[in-house]
C-alpha cells in the first residue's frame, strides 16, 4: 500500500485496538495477520519463485494465527481447511485470484482465507511493476480488482481522493465527485455521511446504486492508515446498512 508499511498497519491497529473496545479484539487479530502478511512477503521477496505455489509454505502459519485469535467461525474453518491437499490448496488459490468468481463461490471464511494468502502475492508484485495511477479507473489499474477505501489528501486549498484496491493495495487518482460503482456524478445523488466519532472517516454513498465506499480524510487525521481505520470504524458499516446502502467491496473480514 503507497505510503502505508506492513509496520504501520501494524502499529495502527494497536493504536485503535486501545481507543476503540468493542473492536479492540478484531484490531489485536488484524495486527496478528499483518504480521503474518509481512512475513510472506518478504520471503516473496527473497525468493525467485513469486507463484501461487509459493505461497503454500505459508499456510501452516495462516491456520495458526487463526485458531489463535480469528472467530469461532474462522476457526471452525481453519480445521477443515488444514485437511487440504496441496492440489486443492492450488486450486482454491487459483481461483480466488478472480474477485468475482471468489465472491459467487466461496463462503465468507473461504474467501478470507484465499485473500489473506493472495493479498502479500499481489501487494509485492504490485511493487515491483510501474502501474499508471493518474487515471480514473473504477477497478485497480494493476490487478482490475474493486477498491477497498478511499483516502482524501492535502491538494491546494482543498483534497483530492485516491482508492486503494482491496487485493494489491495498490493506490490511484480517482476523481473526488462520482461514484465508483456506477459513475454517477450528480453531487446531488452522491451524499457524504460522517459520524462524530470518526470525523475523518466519511461513508461516501451513491442514491443511484445504493452503493458506498468509506474514505479516510488525511487533512483531518495525519496519523490514520486507511486499510485499519477502516476497519476499526466498521459501525459506520452498519449505519449504511441500515440506511439500504451495500459496501462496494467487503473488507477482508467480510464487512
Amino acid at each position: 500500500m503507497a505510503g502505508f508499511s506492513f509496520d504501520r498497519r501494524i502499529a495502527r491497529a494497536g493504536e485503535l485496538a486501545q481507543k476503540h473496545a468493542p473492536v479492540s479484539q478484531l484490531l489485536r487479530f488484524y495486527q496478528e495477520l499483518a504480521r503474518f502478511q509481512k512475513s510472506a512477503c518478504e520471503a516473496l521477496a527473497r525468493s525467485e519463485d513469486h507463484s501461487v505455489t509459493a505461497l503454500l509454505p505459508h499456510v501452516p502459519a495462516l491456520l495458526s494465527v487463526v485458531r489463535q485469535a480469528g472467530s469461532p467461525a474462522l476457526q471452525q474453518t481453519a480445521q477443515e481447511l488444514a485437511d487440504l491437499s496441496r492440489e486443492e490448496w492450488l486450486e482454491l488459490l487459483s481461483g480466488g485470484g478472480q474477485p468475482d468468481r471468489q465472491e459467487q463461490e466461496l463462503s465468507p471464511e473461504y474467501a478470507f482465507f484465499v485473500h489473506a494468502l493472495l493479498q502479500p502475492q499481489a501487494e509485492y508484485l504490485a511493487s515491483r511493476t510501474i502501474t499508471p495511477t493518474d487515471s480514473s479507473p473504477p477497478l485497480c489499474p494493476f490487478c482490475n480488482s474493486k477498491p477497498q477505501v478511499g483516502v482524501l489528501r492535502p491538494e491546494g486549498d482543498g483534497a483530492k481522493r485516491s482508492l486503494i484496491c482491496s487485493l494489491c493495495s495498490t493506490e490511484w487518482n480517482f476523481r473526488r465527485v462520482v461514484c465508483p460503482s456506477c459513475g454517477e456524478e450528480n453531487k446531488d445523488l452522491l451524499p457524504v455521511f460522517i459520524a462524530s466519532e470518526f470525523d475523518y472517516v466519511r461513508v461516501e454513498a451513491c442514491d443511484t446504486c445504493h452503493t458506498y465506499i468509506k474514505s479516510i480524510d488525511l487533512t483531518k487525521n495525519g496519523h490514520a492508515v486507511p486499510v485499519v481505520d477502516e476497519l476499526a470504524s466498521v459501525s459506520l458499516n452498519l449505519w449504511a446498512q441500515e440506511n439500504k446502502y451495500s459496501k462496494l467491496s467487503p473488507n477482508l473480514f467480510g464487512v
